[in-house]
């Protein structure tokens, strides 16, 4: 095994690190883009309806979903125990739920059976239920289509040619993450040491080039669809 990070946004240093880690914030603020985006192409805009949702994202992704992958397998060798990742699981799920509860009222009574999608999907994803969601595809619709669907929806409680146009884009967009992701994270968790040899003469690559190769455009697209959200916000303020 190397010396690396299990991921290139990984911090060590103890449980606040851990914790930290557990987010795996780049990811989870990617994620949170789509929910904004769909929400961005809705005629008219419920800044309180898109709070909710972004929440619900956060808590239902950032919290509960990473804690039971992290519970499934160890793949961020965090020092968290099995108890508290499960505490941590459950809470965000009944935040979430309460979120759902709260948006039924206002919204519409479909949020509950939005909501439990998620936390099914969710669930199955990160325990390994359901092997199709295992797929660059299942991961792409998952976790990119979803997402910009529930946000268009919350704000119209409906959905249009350009809601599922978006997902499209954000499901693509997923499968590329999920396509540069798979070989770093073996890379970085599977290999005490990885390199590219050239022609002679020819300078190879080392292991943190190798890994930029797939984590410098994981970034550099993590990125773009947070400011891509963020301005298609603006323009509806």
């Amino acid at each position: 095994m190397s010396g690396r990070t299990p991921a290139w946004y990984a911090r060590r240093g103890g449980g606040a690190a851990d914790l930290l880690t557990l987010l795996h914030l780049p990811y989870t603020l990617w994620h949170l883009g789509y929910v904004a985006i769909g929400a961005a192409l809705a005629p008219q805009l419920d800044g309180r309806a898109l709070a909710g949702t972004l929440l619900a994202f956060a808590i239902g992704l950032g919290v509960s979903a990473h804690a039971l992958d992290e519970l499934n397998g160890r793949p961020l060798g965090s020092g968290l125990n099995d108890r508290a990742l499960l505490a941590l699981a459950l809470a965000g799920f009944v935040a979430v739920a309460a979120l759902a509860i709260a948006g039924a009222a206002e919204v519409s009574p479909w949020v509950l059976a939005w909501a439990a999608a998620g936390i099914v999907i969710a669930t199955a994803y990160c325990l390994e239920w359901v092997p199709s969601l295992h797929t660059v595809i299942g991961f792409g619709l998952a976790w990119g289509a979803f997402p910009v669907l529930a946000g268009y929806w919350v704000q119209t409680t409906s959905l249009s040619a350009a809601a599922v146009l978006a997902a499209g884009a954000a499901t693509l967009l997923s499968m590329a993450q999920r396509t540069l992701s798979t070989p770093a994270r073996f890379v970085r968790r599977s290999t005490g040491h990885a390199a590219v040899d050239f022609d002679p003469g020819t300078p190879g690559w080392d292991g943190d080039q190798l890994l930029s190769t797939w984590e410098r455009p994981l970034q550099l697209l993590g990125a773009a669809v947070v400011v891509l959200a963020v301005a298609m916000l603006l323009t509806r303020v």
